[in-house]
């Protein structure tokens, strides 16, 4: 059985028909930035499909997907304001809805943190996964409302329609973020957050360095088994794209040790997370590679008791929508004090303090 300790919290119009006409036409470039298509949606729906079937052994890993809606929450309560209409976008399992309904790890006595919010629409492209806790205890405890949509990439909302806007651990499959965090602004109220969570950075770092030391040591060269992700020093440019405001982005790390390298593979695919990109190698991974990557992965970053580290690096951000009373950063120059001055104003002249 897999076991797991958390060990660190570090820092996506229709044309008219034309007369026909008999003249040579000409290849152009439509107007707005090409949408590079990494990612096979059809592909992921179908992995998140098949994982969700086995209802017992998606729930057993749902640890993670679990710890992160958690800490989403206690970054929502840090908001002092009530959400009457909020969407979780990619809601998985409804794993925000759950984690909701508990009490806060700050303050446990004050009760559930669905204090805090009204109506929640849980809103994410399988079925089968979205509905896959509609019969358990929590559901009775926080009003949810729950939205099949045919694609995670184009959300059917009117403008300004939701409080507050949630999303966990489903932003890394979007082909085209820029434009789903710019729909996210729409959807939003004026002067109300986007508070997300989403894989990025160096997740699973020592599965991808083992895999790949394999495959060049058994084949000869790389082929794509994880996918790639978005690093965090570009989130905040993403949002600032987007339009949003009053902007925040922070990393944590999860390290979940595993058996072995099997049982990782194995955690990841029952959790919807297996590789989904086009230019994937179809078909399973040889098995000697797989036995050459269990033995680097031991050698490279194997623990002292024979289990394995799997860094799952999880990148959150919250940003405002825009408004006229929103509250605004003072003018360059318009300070009391000089903060130079203020920092210095304990030291010798050599530079030491006094």
């Amino acid at each position: 059985m897999t076991t797991f300790s958390i060990r660190a919290f570090i820092p996506p119009l229709k044309r008219p028909c034309l007369p026909l006409q008999l003249t040579r036409r000409y290849a152009v470039q439509a107007p707005g930035a090409p949408m590079l298509e990494i990612f096979s949606g059809r592909q992921k729906w179908m992995q998140k499909e098949r994982a969700a079937s086995d209802v017992e052994t998606s729930r057993g890993v749902d640890y993670l997907k679990d710890e992160v809606a958690s800490r989403l929450c206690e970054r929502v309560l840090d908001i002092n304001r009530h959400f009457p209409n909020v969407l979780d976008l990619g809601a998985n399992a409804c794993n925000i809805a759950r984690a909701l309904t508990l009490p806060s790890e700050d303050a446990p006595d004050k009760g559930p943190r669905s204090k805090r919010v009204g109506t929640i629409t849980a809103a994410d492209s399988s079925q089968t996964l979205l509905y896959r806790d509609a019969d358990l205890p929590f559901n009775q405890e926080v009003d949810i409302v729950r939205e099949v949509l045919p694609t995670s990439e184009l959300l059917p909302y009117e403008a300004n329609t939701f409080d507050a806007v949630l999303s966990s651990l489903s932003l890394h499959w979007i082909n085209d973020l820029p434009s789903v965090l710019a729909q996210v602004n729409n959807i939003l109220k004026p002067d109300c957050p986007f508070i997300g969570v989403m894989m990025g950075g160096d997740s699973l770092y020592e599965l991808r360095t083992a895999l790949q030391l394999a495959e060049l040591d058994r084949r000869g060269g790389v082929s794509t088994h994880t996918s790639p992700l978005a690093d965090v020093k570009d989130i905040g440019g993403l949002l600032q794209q987007a339009g949003f405001n009053l902007l925040t982005v922070d990393v944590d790390d999860i390290v979940v040790d595993f058996p072995d390298t099997f049982s990782l593979m194995r955690d990841l695919q029952a959790m919807g997370e297996s590789n989904a990109v086009l230019a994937r190698e179809k078909g399973a991974i040889r098995r000697d590679v797989l036995l050459a990557a269990e033995g680097i992965y031991k050698e490279l970053h194997g623990n002292e008791d024979g289990t394995i580290p799997a860094t799952f690096r999880l990148i959150y951000m919250i940003g405002w929508k825009p408004s006229l009373t929103q509250a605004k950063p003072l003018e360059r120059g318009t300070g009391m004090f000089s903060i130079k001055d203020y920092l210095e104003k304990d030291k010798k002249p050599g530079g030491e303090k006094e």
